[in-house]
């Protein structure tokens, strides 16, 4: 359990870098409603992320294993935007304000995203 809840920490601020970064290319939470309401919006993503990337994330790469080894790893970097454009695409149906402009500002985002949570897993371990 302490395991989960450090990577939904990491997982959440690692997003909101990766939005700060990114500025109107990737957005969590609307602009207009409360820091409170912002923050619940960054969490939810997060929990979601981090639930999408155990789960989802560890099959696929299971699958796709082979074509890692061939492509060295970069298929990795596709493999984490997809999954980030499925975060999306479930945050919207629960309502969330959550968005990425299109597959390679989420690409951009994937390397942003894992490069930040490298950082903060070697702290944080």
């Amino acid at each position: 359990m302490e395991r989960f809840l450090s990577s939904w920490f990491v997982s959440s601020v690692a997003l909101a870098l990766a939005a700060l970064l990114l500025g109107s290319h990737m957005t969590i939470g609307d602009a207009d409603e409360t820091t409170l309401n912002r923050v619940l919006a960054l969490a939810i993503v997060g929990l979601v992320f981090t639930i999408v990337h155990l789960f989802v994330g560890q099959v696929v790469k299971l699958i796709a294993l082979p074509f890692i080894v061939l492509t060295l790893g970069i298929l990795l970097v596709v493999i984490n935007a997809l999954l980030l454009l499925l975060t999306e695409w479930i945050t919207s149906a629960f309502g969330v304000e959550f968005g990425v402009d299109g597959f390679w500002w989420a690409f951009l985002a994937a390397i942003v995203i894992s490069v930040c949570q490298s950082i903060l897993s070697a702290i944080i371990d």
